[in-house]
């Protein structure tokens, strides 16, 4: 006999990490998104982050969630990477997460954490890419490049993180049209599409 299919009460949250290096835009995003009870069955169960008081660090604790900071002086990539990887796991009580998502981490993931999430890193780069991605282009660095070009249209995409380095497929490009009359400082105050997202159920991604 074919056991029933649990109901959406009982069955267990899908548990998300975030990992964060700058102010916490887009990690504000999924915040409200999560507030608005927007994305059912979905749990932010940890922000990590490379830098003690980065905005995104402070976004998480006032709003409830786990955090952790990990001290990248004096280790070695493979040392943040393994410290890294037991605060995952002991994330929600022991029950380790499901999805990891690169929100402004400003660090390089090693091989070894990498093939340990295989297929469960989602990257979010703040620009279209295949442009204004790539060496060097990080943080308002990438801004700056779309602002120089003199583009009408920007926004972001959102990738499978595979091996240190960018690889199809990318899940979705939400994209916005901007003008520098817009705000005197569009590096500080532009929100690119409001941030918002959603992961297709057809990503891949599995428990």
């Amino acid at each position: 006999m074919k056991k029933a299919p649990a109901s959406r009460k009982s069955r267990k949250p899908f548990r998300i990490a975030v990992l964060a290096s700058t102010r916490g835009t887009t990690l504000q995003a999924l915040l409200d998104e999560l507030r608005g009870r927007k994305l059912p069955g979905v749990k932010l169960v940890l922000v990590a982050s490379d830098v003690e008081d980065c905005g995104a660090l402070k976004r998480a604790k006032e709003a409830g969630v786990e955090t952790a900071w990990i001290d990248p002086k004096e280790k070695t990539r493979e040392e943040f990477d393994a410290a890294l990887r037991e605060r995952l796991k002991a994330a929600s009580g022991g029950k380790g997460v499901d999805l990891i998502c690169l929100m402004g981490f400003m660090r390089i993931l090693s091989a070894g954490f990498v093939r340990r999430y295989r297929h469960r890193i989602l990257n979010v780069h703040p620009a279209l890419l295949p442009k204004y991605g790539g060496k060097g282009f990080l943080g308002d660095k990438v801004h700056e490049a779309v602002l120089a070009s003199g583009d009408k249209t920007t926004g972001m995409t959102i990738h499978l993180w595979m091996k240190g380095a960018i690889r199809v497929p990318s899940f979705t490009k939400p994209r916005c049209r901007w003008s520098m009359a817009q705000t005197e400082n569009p590096l500080i105050r532009w929100k690119p599409c409001a941030g918002k997202f959603k992961c297709s159920k057809k990503s891949g991604i599995r428990r």
